[in-house]
């Protein structure tokens, strides 16, 4: 009888203490210092949040102006669904090579582990990119949904662009 009363008791406090449980999303800033874009409907990117399925949204219109003076151009991928959140890369090529690639928008839903992967593994990717000048990189091990969201948005943003 005491054991009972002792599991029920103990049952309870628990039940109460993981509904009692309230998190806030931790600031997730790159190596470098900056932080990155906040995860909100007001994002950098003019693209559309993505479906449940996973799939593209449409892409979004080049920025910049690709005129033979220029020969500068900014693009931003759509929103890719990579398992963990959901994130569009920013690409701007001058001169018919990538000058910079960034994230224009990352929700990993305040995942503390999702955070420290992509804190991680996105400065890398974007210096792959760089290195590769197109969408044809290695990944990152350990961040392979990660990695394979950041090459689609990074694909169809240097397509918008031309490349």
């Amino acid at each position: 009888m005491k054991r009972g009363a002792i599991m029920i008791a103990g049952t309870v406090a628990g039940l109460v203490a993981v509904l009692e449980f309230h998190t806030t999303p931790a600031k997730l800033t790159l190596s470098g210092g900056s932080a990155l874009p906040p995860a909100t409907a007001h994002s950098a990117a003019p693209s559309a949040p993505p479906s449940p399925s996973g799939s593209q949204q449409p892409q979004a219109a080049p920025q910049g102006s690709a005129s033979p003076k220029t020969a500068s151009s900014t693009a931003t991928g759509p929103h890719v669904n990579y398992n963990f959140g959901v994130l569009a890369v920013k690409v701007t090529v001058s001169a018919g090579k990538i000058s910079k690639v960034g994230v224009a928008y990352l929700n990993d839903g305040g995942n503390p582990q999702s955070q420290y992967i992509d804190q991680q593994a996105i400065p890398i990717l974007e210096q792959q990119a760089l290195q590769a000048q197109g969408a044809n990189i290695q990944g990152v091990s350990g961040a392979s949904y990660t990695s394979a969201g950041f090459t689609q948005s990074l694909q169809s943003a240097l397509h918008t662009v031309g490349m």
